[in-house]
């Protein structure tokens, strides 16, 4: 088992974002449909519905209120004691959630002991993936599913938007490692002049009957702005990234004793799910 596999300027990051960007004026309908296609894969059956389910790397809780309404019982767990505060105002009236703070090496779990267990956008910012995949799948009970989001390497893509994400991340390289009170005005530009006008520009074009599946940001095009601001400041935010491949998350997942695995087919792209062997 990885030892000490955490970034604390990464933590530090994400506890600056959620502050900054908790999720509270997101309408609720824009983030239930994000949830639904995060969780297009998972089945409510009676087991999960009845059971002990975790968030790992919960956040703002934006994902957690919704499990919570499916489940017994929560526990939401994040590095930053920031994210952490945000999480308990968010999820202040979901009575059977709970919101500790936790490093993904030392979940605050028994071993065996989960009935269900997600991790949405968050362990591709671990230096060690695979190691933390498995320190969070040894929490489930056989069966159990456990249902994940990696940042994809454009696998499903064409070369050019590679090459494009490349030019990109140069940016990103630098931004990240500036100050919060410089990186979050700077990253509000990038919204305005790249987010909001491509993903306009996409909704304009799918409105004219054109497929936009490979456009650049065409994921925005029904996003509010706000949701835009969000997402720049964590793509161009944040130091540590890691992508994968579809062939590499599915290893990772078997290596961590996940069975029946399963790709979403749509985006954000790779969601999958597995079950505990």
């Amino acid at each position: 088992m990885t030892k000490n596999n955490f970034d604390s300027d990464v933590i530090d990051d994400f506890g600056d974002e959620w502050e900054a960007y908790d999720q509270s004026i997101v309408d609720p309908d824009e983030l239930e449909k994000q949830f639904l296609d995060y969780f297009k894969l998972l089945t409510w059956n009676e087991s999960i519905r009845n059971g002990v389910a975790a968030d790992f790397g919960c956040g703002t809780g934006r994902w957690a209120r919704f499990v919570a309404d499916k489940v017994s019982s929560l526990i939401c767990i994040d590095a930053s004691i920031k994210a952490v505060n945000v999480a308990k105002r968010n999820t202040a009236d979901k009575s059977n959630c709970r919101v500790l703070q936790g490093k993904i090496d030392e979940l605050p779990m028994a071993d065996n002991s989960l009935d269900f267990a997600y991790s949405l956008g968050v362990l591709h910012h671990i230096p060690d993936t695979a190691a933390a995949i498995k320190n969070c799948t040894s929490k489930l009970k056989p069966g159990a599913p456990f249902l994940i989001y990696l940042y994809y390497a454009f696998d499903n893509r064409p070369k050019w938007y590679s090459l494009l994400w490349k030019f990109s991340n140069i940016f990103r390289s630098v931004i990240s490692k500036m100050p919060f009170a410089v990186k979050y005005p700077v990253t509000n530009v990038i919204s305005v002049f790249v987010y909001y006008p491509l993903a306009r520009f996409a909704l304009l074009l799918e409105k004219m009957g054109v497929n936009v599946s490979t456009f650049p940001l065409s994921e925005y095009r029904s996003k509010s702005f706000y949701t835009m601001r969000t997402d720049a400041l964590d793509r161009f935010g944040t130091r540590l990234e890691q992508r994968f491949t579809k062939a590499e998350i599915k290893n990772m997942l078997e290596a961590a004793d996940l069975i029946d695995i399963e790709f979403s087919d749509i985006a954000p792209f790779w969601c999958a799910i597995g079950y505990r062997k």
